[in-house]
């Protein structure tokens, strides 16, 4: 199934083959997560309107925009106003950047024509098990939202598939909605501090981003239903080989 950062090369060598075709890089860069924060705008604007302030913020997270859409606006309160909010990227266990990946500069695709950032990275050689979150399969992050987990002002997890699928049919059978798989890994982990929550009687509001429909995802959630997903879990040996790639910069 390849990766994120293969499809990145590819694209670019498609429009550097062809005068009529331009290739703009996404998900990964800044200004694109940038752009993305309309998102998380809208959402504080709703939550005015009912007099709320959420305590929680929940994306998913595999390049960065999705997670940074959501959750930007929200880290500019808790830097500037001092806010005491907590802000949870979710990234696939299969493809934990943030929670196991090493903050340091690396190419943004495989055949290295994109630029070199400074990011958490499993290196990009890397290519992640073929689990159904495509969109999450990428092997580093963006740089802003790498910063700000290295600064401490956002935290990560990581989940396994089967755990975010289960989450994802709750969901659908709570809402009548059915949820992308990237997205349920944002669901998965609403539900994990929603129960942590009735646990401990805290009274908390939790906003998570629910970017997508799986409708084109209905083989995943076929294979789910029959037991035929597997998790899979990224060793300390594959981290070891996926950062022997990193550029050195002296």
């Amino acid at each position: 199934m390849g990766s994120l950062g293969i499809a990145i090369s590819e694209a670019v060598e498609d429009a550097a083959t062809h005068d009529d075709t331009n290739y703009a890089l996404g998900s990964v860069l800044n200004h694109v997560c940038l752009h993305q924060t309309i998102i998380g705008q809208e959402a504080m604007i709703q939550f005015s309107k009912i007099d709320e302030y959420p305590d929680m913020v929940i994306g998913c997270c595999g390049g960065g925009s999705n997670f940074s859409g959501i959750a930007m606006p929200y880290v500019r309160d808790k830097i500037v106003v001092g806010k005491d909010i907590q802000i949870i990227a979710v990234e696939p266990a299969a493809c934990p950047t943030l929670t196991k990946g090493k903050f340091a500069y690396d190419y943004g695709d495989t055949a290295k024509i994109a630029p070199i950032t400074m990011m958490y990275t499993l290196g990009h050689d890397f290519v992640p098990p073929g689990i159904h979150a495509g969109g999450l399969r990428y092997h580093g992050d963006s740089p802003i939202v790498s910063q700000l987990l290295n600064d401490g002002l956002i935290e990560a997890r990581a989940v396994h598939q089967t755990e975010v699928f289960e989450a994802a049919k709750i969901f659908a059978h709570a809402e009548s909605i059915l949820p992308a798989p990237e997205s349920a890994h944002a669901i998965r982990t609403a539900i994990d501090e929603a129960l942590r929550c009735k646990e401990t009687g805290e009274d908390k509001t939790i906003l998570f981003c629910l970017s997508g429909h799986g409708h084109f995802d209905l083989s995943a959630y076929e294979a789910y239903n029959a037991g035929e997903l597997e998790d899979v879990e990224y060793t300390d040996k594959m981290l070891r080989i996926g950062l022997e790639c990193l550029p050195n910069i002296e």
